[in-house]
């Protein structure tokens, strides 16, 4: 069984390596306690999100339904031979994450299966869904059963991973509404987007950058690093878009080259030596 779950743990790792440079950086910077657990999280999310976002050629609402039914039984039987699943249910089970939080993240991708036009309540739930609870689950390892600990910084790890889906909004402005006819910004209209209601995005994103920011300063000294690392990219990139007028959005997606990214780690490394972060 040892032997099985190890390597269902590096299926999650090549995912994780294969999707996201930049998660792979701030995973790999982190104490090695953290990283199998991390890239269970990121290998069951990224898998579901694979479903709704490409899978164009496929039935995705069965294919979802499917895999929604397999995580659960996953997690009943604390057995899965999905290798993903596997990783996943292991960490859930150990680090006692809340099956409300997983939930909440299915129901987001299913969000995604449909055309809907988001209010701010609607907006706010898939955000909640999609990102903040995923903050929660890696919060749950970090803590690691620290209960004081995770109801302190619950509400920056929110904040952190609500900046960060909403950056990935504005970055795929474009993908998102040409490949799979979504806005989610509520109140936003692609043909009337300009550079005011770019403003108004931004200034809520810039709050959610604050607001995450003493969170990550509070995380325990061995996942502190690799959040800030992801802080750091997230909030380059974001200055990146802050920059470039509404027209820009919607003709090219905004990118960190990555020269810029190996620098971001080496600043991240001085600062954390230096213990600033």
């Amino acid at each position: 069984m040892e032997l099985f779950n190890q390597t269902c743990l590096k299926c999650s790792k090549v995912i994780t390596e294969a999707y996201s440079t930049s998660f792979t950086l701030g995973i790999k910077t982190m104490h090695r306690k953290f990283h199998s657990p991390i890239y269970a999280i990121y290998g069951f999310v990224r898998l579901a999100d694979e479903i709704v976002d490409t899978f164009h050629d496929y039935e995705k609402r069965e294919l979802l339904h499917d895999f929604k039914k397999q995580t659960y039984d996953a997690l009943k039987k604390r057995i899965s031979l999905n290798p993903v699943l596997q990783a996943f249910q292991e960490v859930v089970t150990n680090y006692d994450i809340d099956t409300a939080y997983i939930d909440a993240f299915l129901k987001s991708m299913e969000m995604d299966l449909d055309d809907n036009v988001y209010d701010k309540a609607l907006y706010e739930q898939y955000i909640y869904g999609s990102a903040e609870v995923v903050g929660l689950m890696c919060l749950k390892v970090f803590c690691e059963g620290d209960k004081e600990m995770f109801d302190r910084l619950k509400k920056p790890a929110c904040s952190l991973g609500a900046a960060f889906q909403k950056v990935n909004f504005l970055r795929d402005f474009k993908s998102d509404y040409d490949e799979r006819g979504r806005v989610y910004f509520p109140k936003v209209d692609i043909k009337n987007f300009n550079n005011i209601s770019k403003a108004e995005i931004e200034a809520d994103i810039v709050k959610d950058f604050e607001d995450a920011y003493q969170g990550i300063l509070g995380l325990p000294r061995g996942a502190r690093m690799g959040v800030y690392l992801a802080y750091v990219y997230y909030l380059k990139l974001f200055k990146r878009i802050q920059r470039v007028p509404a027209t820009h959005i919607l003709q090219e997606r905004v990118r960190i080259p990555d020269n810029t990214k190996l620098a971001l780690l080496l600043g991240s490394y001085v600062r954390y030596r230096l213990n600033v972060i």
